[in-house]
C-alpha cells in the first residue's frame, strides 16, 4: 500500500459543508409525523392520548423512572428490574420516552437515559409507546447527536421493526415491537 501511494501527494481536502439545519419556516413537527406515517407509525397528541396508545394493553413495562403523568389509569404497570426476556415476552406494551427525534428521517432516538430505561425494554414488547417531547425534535440528524450520548447503547428507530428480507415479503416484528406509537407533547 505505502508502495503504491508514493509519489502520490497529499490527499485533497474533503467539503465538511453538511446541511445541519432545516429552513427557519420548516414545520419540523409536521416532517416528523409524515414521516412516522410513512414509516406505518401511528401518531398521537398530548399527554392524555397515551391510554389510546396502549390501546387497551393490560400489562405494560416501564423505566423505572418514568414520569407518573406517563401512566394512564388501567393497565398493570411493571418497573423494569432487570426483567428476563420471558417476562418481557409476556407484556402487552412499553412506554418510554427518547433523546431524540429527527424530523427529515423520522427516527426516533434513545440512549438509555431519562425515562427509556435498559434497550431490552424497547425491542421485546410487541408494542412500543414513545413519547416525545416538542423540545427533543430536531429537523436533521447532526442536530440530534449533540442530544444524545455518545457512550451509551443506543436505539434508533423508523418506524416499527419490518423486514423485506423473507421470499421479498415485508414481515413485521422480526427485530423489535411490531406497533409503534408516537405520543407528541407540546412544549413543557
Amino acid at each position: 500500500m505505502r508502495r503504491a501511494l508514493e509519489g502520490a501527494g497529499d490527499a485533497p481536502a474533503v467539503p465538511r459543508g453538511y446541511r445541519r439545519a432545516l429552513d427557519d419556516g420548516t414545520d419540523i413537527v409536521a416532517m416528523l409525523i409524515d414521516r412516522l406515517v410513512d414509516y406505518k407509525a401511528v401518531v398521537h397528541h398530548g399527554v392524555e392520548s397515551i391510554a389510546a396508545a396502549l390501546g387497551g394493553a393490560a400489562r405494560v413495562v416501564i423505566p423505572a423512572d418514568l414520569p407518573a403523568e406517563w401512566r394512564p389509569a388501567g393497565p398493570e404497570y411493571v418497573p423494569d428490574a432487570g426483567l428476563s426476556t420471558e417476562e418481557l415476552d409476556g407484556m402487552d406494551a412499553v412506554v418510554t420516552g427518547c433523546a431524540a427525534a429527527v424530523a427529515v428521517s423520522g427516527t426516533i432516538m434513545l440512549d438509555a437515559g431519562a425515562a427509556q430505561g435498559r434497550r431490552a425494554i424497547t425491542l421485546v414488547p410487541d408494542r412500543h409507546v414513545v413519547v416525545v417531547r416538542r423540545d427533543q425534535i430536531v429537523g436533521h440528524l447532526a442536530q440530534a447527536l449533540a442530544m444524545v450520548d455518545p457512550t451509551a447503547p443506543q436505539t434508533w428507530i423508523s418506524g416499527p421493526s419490518a423486514t423485506s428480507d423473507i421470499e421479498l415479503q415485508r414481515v413485521e416484528g422480526v427485530h423489535g415491537p411490531r406497533r409503534l406509537e408516537v405520543v407528541i407533547l407540546a412544549e413543557d
